[in-house]
């Protein structure tokens, strides 16, 4: 079964041109005006073996409307690319060390969007990306995808740039497991025989 997808989305404020294959192998072609973000997409793809392609324009009077958009495409790929459901883990959690950083990620594709972290920045920027759209990538993520998110810090550590960076990589780990086929499962697994979101 392929499992991929691919948004459009165009506002007055981004135009966003988005495909993602949960069963790739990494591969990434991303490109945003924002450098640091692109990076975390990056990693995102690398770690959840995910391929992805994404192409944006965007009113850059700040990172805002651009990055919540990005996160609200790739949501919606994500819950397209999945279907019903079928077959899936549906949860995964990883606990991964970033150097200084010790990151807890959880996700369950249950169809309730929630978001919950314990990450305060310290630093208002890395590179051209505000810190505090971090949280908002998520949680934007997390409702456009249908998805339970959790994201803590067990370790903060000192290095902003290390803590964004763990999230991304944990969350790609931990929703990469989530995705993968459970030769045991027969249909959606929920007792209540649907993950719909609706």
């Amino acid at each position: 079964m392929e499992r991929h997808a691919s948004i459009e989305r165009n506002t007055g404020e981004t135009q966003i041109s988005l495909t993602l294959d949960l069963d790739g192998n990494g591969t990434y072609d991303i490109q945003t005006d924002i450098r640091f973000l692109n990076h975390l997409l990056q990693l995102f793809a690398g770690h959840g073996l995910f391929d992805l392609s994404l192409k944006t324009k965007g009113d850059l009077v700040d990172d805002h409307h651009l990055v919540e958009d990005i996160a609200i495409c790739l949501g919606q790929a994500i819950r397209e690319a999945l279907g019903e459901k079928k077959g899936i883990c549906r949860y995964g959690s990883i606990v991964l060390p970033m150097d200084d950083v010790l990151c807890l990620a959880a996700v369950d594709l249950s169809g309730r969007p929630l978001f919950r972290t314990n990450y305060s920045p310290i630093h208002e920027k890395v590179n051209d990306l505000s810190t505090e759209m971090v949280p908002h990538f998520f949680r934007s993520l997390t409702v456009s995808g249908a998805m339970n998110l959790h994201l803590q810090f067990i370790l903060a550590g000192e290095n902003e740039h290390h803590r964004i960076e763990a999230a991304f990589k944990a969350f790609a780990h931990a929703l990469r497991q989530a995705c993968e086929p459970d030769r045991r499962t027969q249909g959606v697994p929920s007792t209540k025989g649907t993950l719909s979101w609706k």
